[in-house]
């Protein structure tokens, strides 16, 4: 589904992303974990085209999508969500799904004026698919609140609604645990599940919960210093020594070590 080869973010002298090449099966969900710092981040918006490369190639279905606006890739199927929700907050949460489909013909004044019957049926289908997407997601008790009423988990949940509102390829989750609750956060991982399983979505997640990362992705590819350091299932990117000098340093990795041997 996507491949970037090596992909290059600098600013300035600092190197945010240094080399990064790895690939994303369609259908899977790939967990992208790395100590604060090592690029993730920077990865997924040079790939979500938030940020132009320094250099570099990334493919979609091997479709050269390098450098292209967050709009065309929207329009492609690639989303992405952000660490701190983007809701709108004083819209309910029925209308902030109903306000992701583009090109809706109630957003040109000559339709509103003079083709008002087919606004009107567009924005029935649209009632009627955001329903569906709360229902599925568990929160159509809240479809008429204020988004920004929500709590931390359920706006998360609200996000990734919005990619169920157009036909989503694969989907860009930027820490969904951030300030969530073990119970919403478990909803979201099953919600993630379902979606990949029922509705084929391919899924890379950046998150620092283990538990999280370990219940619902595979494969996991560690990043350190922007570039790629390992790729395997969870356990094997915990035994993985490279991985651990990482998060731990070299130091407290031969602390480690030697407390082991006492």
């Amino acid at each position: 589904m996507i491949r970037v080869e090596d992909l290059h973010k600098h600013f300035g002298g600092f190197r945010a992303v240094d080399g990064a090449t790895l690939q994303i099966e369609e259908g899977s969900i790939t967990g992208l974990i790395g100590p604060n710092g090592a690029g993730k981040t920077t990865l997924f918006n040079v790939i979500a085209g938030v940020l132009e490369p320094t250099s570099g190639k990334v493919t979609m279905a091997g479709e050269d999508i390098t450098g292209l606006p967050p709009h065309e890739l929207f329009a492609k199927g690639l989303l992405r969500t952000f660490q701190i929700a983007h809701e709108f907050s004083s819209m309910t949460v029925r209308e902030n799904l109903m306000m992701v489909p583009g090109g809706q013909s109630g957003e040109t004044l000559w339709n509103a004026w003079f083709a008002r019957r087919r606004v009107a049926e567009e924005e029935r289908a649209l009632l009627k698919k955001a329903d569906e997407v709360l229902e599925f997601l568990t929160i159509d008790h809240l479809k008429d609140e204020r988004a920004g009423n929500l709590s931390g988990g359920q706006k998360k949940l609200l996000e990734l609604g919005r990619t169920m509102m157009v036909d989503a390829r694969i989907v860009f989750l930027d820490e969904v645990g951030a300030g969530v609750n073990r119970t919403l956060l478990r909803t979201i991982g099953d919600a993630i599940l379902r979606l990949n399983e029922e509705r084929g979505y391919t899924f890379v997640v950046i998150e620092h919960d283990m538990d999280f990362i370990g219940r619902i992705c595979d494969p996991v590819i560690c990043m350190a210093e922007g570039h790629v350091l390992a790729e395997g299932t969870l356990e094997e990117i915990k035994a993985n020594e490279h991985v651990i000098e990482a998060y731990l340093g070299t130091g407290l990795k031969n602390k480690a070590k030697a407390m082991e041997a006492t």
